[in-house]
């Protein structure tokens, strides 16, 4: 996809984002739609390889998502691609449902792990790289995080590990919007500025990017993943919310959906009735 088919293919991800949280009534909004163009980049722009009907093909890149409360925006991406119909997606956090608020790999198709509790879906990547890399084979592994989650020292064990084994098939993305249940990560809970410095020290290739702009993330990408010798990591900075003006970078939008009415003034933001 052209870069501008890739941007219209994020609106339409973020309107349906919109609607099935506010048909469930539950579930978080603003990091979903802050990663929107980043997931659209993804799984739209040749980044990642995959085959929707056929999960576990072989010879597919592995993506963690490993700040899995964000699942809502795995499970629409997953949806435009194939994995499952669009129409499931009305089905988010029902009792019985494929989609929980927390992704379970037996369950989604396209899933590669079950994430939720914070600081473990890092060691899990680092071991699925572990494992590709002794084993010889090709495949890629990619694992979002968010800044939040960065705030747990399991995440920093395993980047240990991930550079001690130069596990240079492994990607790490990080969400960085500054922001998370309580507020402000640096100035209410727990400062992880130079977050770059960090990566560094810890010997990982670190890139940084607008996540919000398709062009800059893919081509930053593009350059991480050339990089040879060590794991990369990209720190993107994003906005929460994007996308709809009264949910952007407002903490208050981490955990909660939006009403009828807000759906609908999200939607009109969105330009849905013009098709994106």
């Amino acid at each position: 996809m052209e870069t501008e088919e890739l941007r219209s293919r994020a609106c339409l991800i973020r309107a349906d984002l919109i609607k099935m949280l506010a048909g469930a009534g539950s579930g978080h909004t603003g990091g979903p739609m802050g990663t929107a163009d980043m997931f659209t980049a993804l799984y739209f722009g040749g980044l990642l390889k995959y085959d929707p009907k056929n999960p576990s093909w072989p010879e597919r890149d592995y993506f963690v998502l490993s700040n899995g409360h964000i699942c809502p925006i795995l499970y629409v991406t997953l949806a435009h691609a194939g994995f499952f119909p669009v129409e499931e997606l009305s089905t988010l956090r029902r009792l019985g449902t494929r989609l929980q608020g927390h992704p379970h790999r037996l369950d989604t198709p396209g899933v590669e792990v079950s994430a939720g509790s914070l600081g473990q879906g890092i060691s899990v990547a680092v071991g699925m790289a572990m494992g590709l890399k002794s084993d010889g084979k090709p495949n890629q592994v990619v694992c979002m995080t968010g800044d939040g989650e960065l705030e747990e020292g399991s995440c920093w064990e395993a980047f240990m590990a991930a550079a001690r084994y130069a596990l240079d098939n492994l990607t790490v993305i990080v969400d960085r919007n500054y922001l998370q249940i309580d507020g402000h990560t640096d100035l209410y809970v727990s400062s992880l500025d130079p977050l770059d410095e960090k990566f560094r020290a810890f010997n990982f290739d670190t890139y940084a990017c607008d996540g919000n702009n398709m062009a800059d993330f893919i081509d930053t990408f593009h350059k991480a993943r050339a990089a040879r010798g060590k794991p990369r990591v990209i720190i993107a900075r994003t906005v929460m919310g994007k996308g709809v003006s009264f949910m952007e970078d407002d903490h208050a939008w981490h955990g909660k959906p939006p009403n009828a009415q807000e759906a609908e003034l999200a939607l009109q933001e969105l330009g849905v009735s013009k098709g994106c």
